[in-house]
């Protein structure tokens, strides 16, 4: 997939060194639930056990070729959230250099029709945890409206509220749309 900037492609073992350089920043995995990575060998095992799902991609900026974070729809039985058929949930996380820029936003917008169009969701959720300003702006950009909040979860030993938004599939002419993805696109 691409998009005016980036290209989503999935990942492979040797983006093991790009990935730790990244996810080993403290403050990109907690704020998404997960540790910092503490050296290339976890990250080789997470690209292999964690982002081999069909719907998993590295986002890589088209103007340096280089990976610059993870976006996913994650399904039932990978997702944080309940889900039935025909609904997935909308995962992200971004190194800290490219953040406040609509990066995020403009690679999940593309997942997000893919995922309406392509494999005929009807449901997209999305959380983050109370404080993430950047993910709840993120999700506001692209249409989520709030769901629900999960009090006291309890995160990396620490309890935590998560506050779930959704994006429903709007059909428009027989066409999917959603008008906040407009500029986006």
């Amino acid at each position: 997939m691409e998009t005016k900037r980036c290209v989503l492609r999935h990942w492979k073992i040797e983006d093991a060194p790009r990935l730790y350089d990244l996810a080993k920043d403290p403050d990109i995995g907690p704020r998404a639930g997960w540790l910092p990575h503490k050296n290339v060998e976890e990250s080789k095992e997470i690209i292999i056990n964690v982002f081999n799902c069909p719907e998993t991609y590295a986002v890589v900026l088209k103007e340096t070729e280089e990976i610059i974070g993870c976006i996913s729809l994650m399904f039932e039985g990978q997702a944080n959230v309940q889900l039935h058929d025909k609904e997935a949930e909308l995962g992200y996380w971004l190194g800290k250099a490219y953040w406040g820029q609509g990066i995020i936003p403009e690679a999940a917008a593309a997942l997000l029709a893919y995922g309406f169009q392509q494999l005929g969701l009807t449901r997209i959720f999305c959380g983050y945890y109370k404080g993430n300003e950047q993910s709840r702006r993120v999700q506001e950009k692209l249409g989520f409206q709030y769901q629900y909040t999960r009090k006291d979860k309890v995160v990396l030993g620490a309890k935590k509220d998560e506050i779930v938004s959704v994006l429903e599939r709007r059909v428009k002419d027989e066409s999917i749309y959603c008008s906040a993805w407009a500029n986006l696109l």
